[in-house]
């Protein structure tokens, strides 16, 4: 008589699944990339992939660091444009600190498990 173990049951709310805790990862990444370029890029794909699949509050944390990559993005490119006239190094901080001040505000609320009231908004 051979006794089969089963496989070990994962655990539901794993770093890679959609939840909580990838939505947690995915601002974590987009702070990281301060220090360490590409982690952004990697923190879009992670949003990309499991946007529509948590359902319920945590869909308006998609949307809301998905519209933080793309419009840290454009305000990146602009910066650098207007960086040959001097004024774009001050955007470059604007921006930076618009995306800290959003990944904060999004680590809060998924904290409090609560939606972003507007995941649509450019600011706050």
């Amino acid at each position: 008589m051979t006794t089969e173990t089963p496989p070990p049951a994962q655990s539901p709310d794993s770093w890679l699944d959609p939840g909580k805790t990838n939505i947690q990862l995915i601002y974590v990444l987009y702070l990281a990339g301060f220090v360490i370029g590409i982690t952004p890029l990697i923190g879009i794909v992670i949003a990309y992939v499991n946007r529509g699949k948590a359902g319920g509050w945590i869909e308006t944390h998609y949307t809301w660091a998905i519209r933080t990559f793309w419009i840290s993005f454009l305000g990146g490119i602009v910066s650098f444009i207007l960086a040959f006239i001097l004024i774009g190094f001050l955007m470059m901080i604007a921006v930076a600190i618009w995306v800290i001040v959003r990944c904060v505000v999004g680590l809060q609320a998924v904290g409090r498990n609560e939606p972003i009231a507007n995941p649509q908004s450019w600011m706050l």
